[in-house]
């Protein structure tokens, strides 16, 4: 058993820990060794074997499987490692366990603790988790240590490595893990995009670079004009496979993929495990092994506690600034509010202004210098509240991300799902407030599963509208392309609105479109407009 163990471990770089002398004996008669006489002669016999200084992991592996269980875990493949579990079970530079240390990282994520051992064992996998799940560094470290053990690149060279991503704001956000932590290999990176003047990321490409990250239009057209080449490139990253493919990207992630060397190394993550990314996967990964956190079918990260009030339009305005004061008394407040429109960021970003509020901004119209000013304002705390649409809801990678506002509900519930996991980050506690208003109705249905995979308390009026609700198969959890509104006629939202004025004074909700017992603000609370608390059963 031991002789499998240590063959399994060396196989991706792992050193077993024994901090038991019997244990230890039990290995060597196991290896075919005879019992050992004293502690030292043990020493310096398996002094190569094992670190008694180190955590006893092989203790912890006897709780694998609870640990896989405990974190939703599930795998698919053959040969598959077992997770580790602490850092110090990687065999990797001392330099770059520093960083990791230096970045307070306290221990692998469970995409992670699964994930490396795969990847640096050299497999094809494909890992399916939510946002905020340690992905990035999850295929960022093995990129690293798989460039490091390539030959030295020469003038002319394509990059090494290779990750696709589907926004400029993911991609930008990938470029800063990959410099914090290349720089201990002295690994060069360039972040390739659209939307930006080409001639930046022309000379990155022709100086040469370890590792190019990039939306798939614009390496088309750097490959297309020669500027740089795959010919060398042995590593490759799709990151968010399922929104590259939404988005139409399908036919450049293939055009790029037949230009790499068929003996590559292949990742591919996702949220979702749609028919189009399993046949991407079945097309370029080779034996791959599949890693599952959570399920299969897009849900949100339960640190995340998930707030739904139902309202008129002409309310929110009202309620936003009511929740971003109480938010402010929070100790962490750092937000992002989120609206569906360019017109609706700008109008929602100097409203806040003119009330002393500290935001930016940023949305497709925004251009790339004043975006990247936008975003280090918010990264940096001189603006406590961001102000975006759909654009920064994939691509912004904030840890510290206390506080999501829906201020506008997006048309699917998939993009809410990806909106609220700007919050609960690195395994941290987040809140989400949605104001969700009757022109939403269609959507109700599949908002209250969300809700309920992760056992969130759910707005009787939410649960009132469901039920007069005629549709509600706006997302992943049913076909994509059922999306509406309801009915041109007015259909199940205006029954519903009809049926809930003849219930205004059960539900607190009168004729002039207020809420009473049940909502935010009670008109008759001596607290004051804006003196409710977080923690109110309201929420």
């Amino acid at each position: 058993m031991f002789r499998t163990a240590l063959t399994k471990a060396a196989s991706y770089g792992l050193r077993p820990v024994l901090t038991s002398r019997t244990s230890a004996v039990a290995m060597t008669r196991s290896m075919g060794h005879g019992p050992v006489e004293s502690d030292a002669e043990f020493d310096a016999r398996y002094e190569n074997y094992f670190n008694r200084a180190d955590i006893d992991a092989w203790e912890i592996r006897k709780d694998v499987e609870s640990y896989r269980e405990e974190h939703q875990i599930t795998v698919k493949g053959t040969n598959v490692p077992e997770p580790i579990l602490q850092f110090s079970e990687l065999n990797i530079p001392e330099k770059l366990m520093k960083e990791i240390m230096r970045q307070k990282y306290e221990a692998p994520t469970p995409i992670q603790a699964q994930g490396w051992p795969v990847a640096l064992g050299g497999q094809d996998f494909v890992g399916i988790g939510q946002t905020g799940s340690g992905k990035t560094l999850g295929f960022i470290l093995p990129a690293l240590m798989h460039i490091a053990k390539q030959p030295k690149r020469e003038p002319g060279d394509g990059p090494t490595a290779l990750i696709l991503a589907p926004t400029r704001e993911l991609a930008q956000q990938i470029l800063k893990v990959a410099e914090i932590f290349g720089k201990t290999f002295n690994i060069r990176s360039a972040c390739i995009f659209g939307g930006a003047p080409r001639g930046r990321q022309m000379f990155q490409l022709q100086r040469g670079v370890d590792i190019v990250i990039a939306t798939p239009g614009r390496l088309i057209d750097f490959l297309e004009s020669s500027v740089t080449n795959l010919d060398r490139c042995s590593y490759l990253i799709l990151d968010e496979a399922d929104r590259m493919l939404d988005m139409g990207f399908e036919p450049q992630i293939r055009n790029i993929i037949e230009r790499i060397n068929p003996e590559r190394q292949t990742m591919m993550w996702s949220a979702t495990w749609p028919e189009e990314v399993q046949a991407l996967a079945r097309d370029f990964l080779k034996s791959y092994i599949q890693l599952n956190v959570g399920s299969l079918s897009l849900s949100a990260n339960p640190n995340i506690t998930q707030h739904v009030k139902v309202c008129d339009e002409d309310e929110k305005e009202d309620k936003l600034k009511e929740l971003l004061m109480e938010i402010r008394k929070e100790d962490e407040h750092k937000t992002i509010v989120f609206a569906q429109t360019k017109r609706k960021v700008d109008w929602l970003a100097n409203m806040l202004r003119r009330n002393d509020w500290p935001v930016a901004f940023t949305h497709g119209d925004v251009s790339q210098n004043r975006r990247d000013l936008a975003l280090d304002r918010f990264r940096t705390g001189r603006a406590k509240i961001l102000v975006a649409t759909d654009v920064a809801a994939r691509g912004l990678d904030v840890d510290d991300v206390k506080f999501v506002i829906n201020y506008d509900f997006p048309n699917c519930v998939e993009d809410y799902v990806h909106r609220i996991g700007r919050t609960g980050r690195s395994g941290r506690k987040g809140d989400s407030y949605t104001f969700f208003t009757y022109e939403n109705a269609s959507l109700s249905k599949d908002l209250i599963k969300v809700l309920q995979e992760n056992d969130q308390k759910i707005d009787e009026k939410l649960m009132e509208m469901s039920k007069f609700s005629r549709r509600g198969k706006n997302s992943k959890f049913q076909q994509r392309s059922d999306r509406g509104y309801g009915s041109r006629s007015g259909g199940s939202y205006g029954t519903y609105r009809k049926s809930n004025r003849q219930f205004s004074d059960r539900d607190g909700y009168d004729r002039n479109n207020s809420f009473n017992n049940t909502g935010w603000r009670n008109r008759d609370d001596n607290r004051g407009k804006y003196n409710r608390s977080l923690h109110d059963e309201d929420w």
